[in-house]
């Protein structure tokens, strides 16, 4: 059996809600098989002896249904047993049980209410009570927990704003399990006496608690609850005691613990608490303000004429706005921050309220809500934590927002490279190697106080994610103060996973945090350093895995959040997190660059938006999450399986997309042979990099498509809409958006184009043929080489080290302005290649990104190299930001750049070639 779960989930280990729903419809096939005669009650009496273990673990259909099961398989009513097991099933996928009583019990008669299951305005709908689980762990013999669960639901009430189902396990494992296992759950009453070990024979699940490195089985209260928030933060815990409650309410170790109750209180208390804990993570400030400023009458003397939309419904040429949108909309908008509402730029209310709803929600200290994107949220935390002359190592290869920032900030970028896919056109992550070599290189040109910040993209556009931990560790070993800002625009959602939480920004600061403030940690350091010696040579810290001193560390995180990528925020509507324990000397400027990117005017919506996202993350997030990386499971699955479309098109694992030397556990794939889940979670630990599951690299040019091609088909053909292509590749991204039918409708167009090709190189004969390879060939074989950034030209170098590649961006940027001091040369003018081989240097005036790859081949300043000229004359894309084909490259004059000279800062150097 435990062989069997082995191989029945290991492409679902997440626990995705679809594994739950395959394993029912499993049940209701078997049940089928046997009503029809063909088959007898052994398979399905063993399918249901499987799916027992895991139903325990929720709260439908619960010990009173799935005994009914058994009840009628054992008297061998199979007619009987299917129906149940229809209706069971049902209701599970329709999640009609959770308003609906008659789904409970099994002699109900007739068909079930259906749900709503229509968004609000396709129909009508009743009100509705959120539903939600609570987990009960109890010494109580199993054998009483239903009667336990019927007094727990003597205590509803109509006033109620929820509706809660208990569940009930008697162990640590169990427990742990419930936890993992089921996404239902909001709350955790933890009372003392349980035992350790599980009931059931459970080794799949067993094998992930032994990955997952929780504290070794204990019958205590508090370590349970610990280990439950550790997996699952947003959930609240509850402690029932029978000792000294006072003592336990004073450890440490209570901070998991939301509240301590004795156990001869009143279980209504214990009850009111529980609302009590869903309404404060259901509670959104500021959208809930908007809803009551929309329900008031208001007499609007501002600069808003939509606002109230009177000049929307009263036009009789602009009414259809107000109709495809409603009024709410304009009800809900204002120009002003007073009447219920708050101001983005110095919110003292429910903005404010808000911000620090999600702080808890993400694991920060602090919390900023941004309206334009992601790319103002960088330039943000770049232009108030950075400041002229200031080193920043950053990966030339990110955002076009974190280059800008440090125009903006007179910041020196120290551009480290990522290793290059060649094959598929686009770069990976930066190895920690190279980040440790930057750093030793400026400390050994005496210029490590220089450097304030290492500047990295987690994850990539491709779904490259760090280990950021340990780039965090061993760089805080080299130097102790260093401020890192994680570009995780993609990955927000991570937060809700027990399994890529470690990975994130925060996750990992909060895991660096706990460490510090370990009394062990100090001997371990000090271990450490014995071993490295009292002067470790450059070459051994590069090449060592690095601790830093928990007594020196200044631990200093910021991540950025594309909120509206990954959650159910309004386009633009981004967060930053803060976790800096200097934060306090940083924060009056941090105010200045909200002053200074920010609008006066934001969107009301976007702001509310964002409230309303953190809502959702904490109360249904983990379920969300693993169902968006189920999603992408069985795309590859599917796309893996199918022989017609894995002969034009794969998913690329991560053998393909991350080098061998960065993955130490030796992990290929999720779907590779003879995987095992220790083996996925050992890669997700310890790997220096590995693959966000959500994001699928899908081969096209093996059809002879290049990705802007496939991209265009997909979306104009078939209505299915990607993010970002590469030559030979497009991105497909699930998210907690998706839905089976998404990814059956993905691979029935799969099949299709798969299909085309097929009957048009069988009809077309051996010119077909031939033209389709050559056609794959120049996708898949002949690719351009990929640039690295060269350097800067030594008038943009300023005093930069003798090892290092720093340069002043910011006079790079600014000698564009001066048009008499730059020049034109078009890419193919012969001109170029002669100054190649002869000088003098060409040197780039502006920023250069091709679309794709979508990363910056040129930026102020460079030193343009025949590999960059190269790789821009064998692309093929439409979009180059940066560059006129029609005009050329545009480039610094050399007399521009002869008379540079001394310069101080800004565009004095430029100022000076003018004069």
């Amino acid at each position: 059996m435990a062989q069997r779960a082995q191989e029945r989930r290991i492409d679902q280990f997440f626990f995705g809600p679809g594994a739950r729903a395959d394993e029912w419809r499993g049940l209701v096939d078997a049940a089928k098989t046997w009503s029809s005669g063909s088959g007898d009650s052994a398979s399905f009496k063993e399918k249901l002896s499987q799916l027992e273990v895991t139903e325990e673990f929720h709260a439908y259909p619960g010990p009173r249904l799935m005994a009914a099961l058994k009840e009628r398989a054992a008297a061998g009513d199979a007619v009987g047993t299917l129906a149940l097991a229809m209706r069971i099933t049902q209701a599970l996928q329709t999640r009609s049980f959770r308003q609906h009583a008659g789904d409970w019990e099994a002699d109900a008669e007739g068909d079930a209410e259906m749900p709503d299951l229509l968004p609000p305005g396709f129909g009508e709908t009743s009100a509705r009570r959120p539903y939600f689980e609570t987990l009960i762990v109890t010494g109580i013999p199993a054998a009483n927990w239903s009667n336990l669960a019927a007094e727990w639901r003597k205590l509803r009430r109509s006033v109620d704003a929820f509706i809660y189902e208990p569940v009930f396990t008697g162990s640590f494992e169990d427990a742990f399990c419930a936890a993992m296992i089921n996404p239902d759950l909001a709350a955790v009453i933890v009372n003392e006496g349980f035992a350790q070990r599980s009931r059931h024979d459970a080794p799949v699940l067993r094998s992930v608690m032994a990955v997952m490195e929780r504290p070794e089985m204990s019958d205590s209260a508090l370590a349970l609850a610990r280990t439950l928030k550790r997996i699952r933060p947003e959930l609240d815990v509850y402690l029932v005691s029978n000792r000294d409650v006072e003592q336990l309410a004073g450890k440490p170790e209570a901070d998991a613990v939301r509240r301590i109750f004795y156990s001869v209180e009143e279980l209504l208390e214990l009850h009111l608490a529980i609302l009590e804990g869903v309404q404060d993570r259901f509670e959104t400030p500021f959208f809930d303000n908007l809803k009551k400023y929309a329900q008031r009458p208001i007499g609007t003397f501002h600069a808003l004429p939509i606002a109230r939309g009177k000049s929307v419904f009263r036009s009789d040429w602009i009414r259809d706005m107000g109709e495809f949108y409603g009024p709410n909309l304009f009800l809900a908008e204002s120009s002003a921050t007073t009447g219920g509402l708050d101001s983005l730029l110095e919110p003292t209310g429910n903005i404010k309220k808000a911000q620090e709803k999600a702080a808890r929600a993400f694991g920060a200290d602090h919390v900023f809500f941004v309206t334009n994107g992601t790319s103002t949220s960088n330039k943000m935390a770049v232009q108030a934590l950075i400041g002229p002359g200031d080193i920043v190592i950053v990966d030339r290869n990110c955002h076009k927002s974190h280059h800008y920032g440090m125009v903006l900030a007179g910041a020196q970028p120290l551009y480290v490279e990522a290793f290059p896919m060649t094959e598929y056109s686009m770069y990976g992550a930066v190895p920690l190697k190279t980040i440790k070599q930057a750093l030793l290189n400026l400390k050994a040109d005496n210029r490590l106080h220089r450097v304030k910040m290492v500047d990295l993209t987690n994850c990539t556009f491709d779904g490259h994610i760090y280990n950021t931990r340990r780039v965090m560790e061993e760089c805080l070993a080299i130097k102790p103060d260093l401020i890192f800002l994680w570009d995780e625009a993609w990955f927000g959602f991570a937060r809700f996973s027990p399994f890529l939480r470690p990975r994130t920004a925060m996750g990992a600061a909060n895991d660096i945090e706990a460490w510090m403030h370990d009394p062990k940690s100090v001997a371990v350091y000090e271990k450490h350093r014995a071993v490295l010696g009292d002067n470790p040579s450059d070459d051994v810290l590069l090449n060592a895995r690095l601790l830093p001193d928990p007594r020196q560390i200044r631990l200093r995180v910021y991540q950025t959040n594309s909120t509206h990528k990954s959650m159910s925020a309004f386009r633009q509507g981004s967060m930053l997190f803060v976790k800096d324990v200097d934060f306090h000397t940083v924060e009056a400027q941090f105010h200045e660059a909200v002053f200074t990117h920010a609008s006066t005017s934001p969107n009301q919506q976007l702001i509310a938006s964002l409230d309303v996202a953190r809502r959702q993350m904490e109360l249904e997030g983990y379920g969300l999450v693993a169902n968006a990386i189920e999603i992408a499971f069985a795309i590859r699955k599917a796309v893996a399986v199918n022989p017609l479309i894995s002969k034009y098109f794969g998913v690329l694992g991560a053998d393909k997309m991350v080098p061998t030397e960065f993955r130490s556990s030796g992990f290929a794939d999720f779907l590779a042979p003879g995987v095992n889940w220790g083996q996925v979670l050992h890669s997700l630990k310890e790997d220096e990099f590995c693959l966000d599951p959500t994001r699928l690299t899908l081969v096209c040019g093996t059809a002879g498509f290049d990705g802007t091609q496939f991209k265009g088909i997909l979306a104009n053909r078939y209505g299915i809409q990607v993010n970002k292509t590469s030559r030979n590749s497009v991105l497909i991204q699930s998210n907690i958006n998706n839905t089976r039918s998404d990814v059956a409708h993905l691979l029935r167009v799969l099949a299709e184009i798969s299909n085309e090709i097929e009957r048009g190189l069988s009809q077309g004969g051996v010119k077909a043929t031939s033209a389709f390879a050559e056609r794959v060939k120049s996708l898949m074989t002949d690719v351009p080489n990929l640039p690295n950034f060269s350097h800067f030209h030594d008038g943009f170098r300023g005093d930069a080290g003798d090892r290092t590649n720093e340069g002043d961006i910011r006079s790079g940027f600014y000698a564009a302005y001066d048009e008499a001091g730059c020049e034109h040369i078009r890419l193919n003018d012969p001109e170029i290649d002669r100054r190649l081989k002869n000088g003098p240097d060409l040197v780039s005036a502006n920023f250069v990104i091709p679309y794709p790859p979508g990363f910056p081949i040129m930026v102020p300043g460079q030193v343009i190299t025949q590999e960059t000229i190269d790789f821009m004359r064998k692309l093929d894309v439409k979009e180059i930001h940066g560059y006129d084909a029609t005009e050329g490259l545009k480039l610094v004059r050399p007399e521009a750049l002869a008379t540079l000279g001394d310069r101080h800062s800004g565009t004095h150097g430029i100022k000076a070639a003018a004069e």
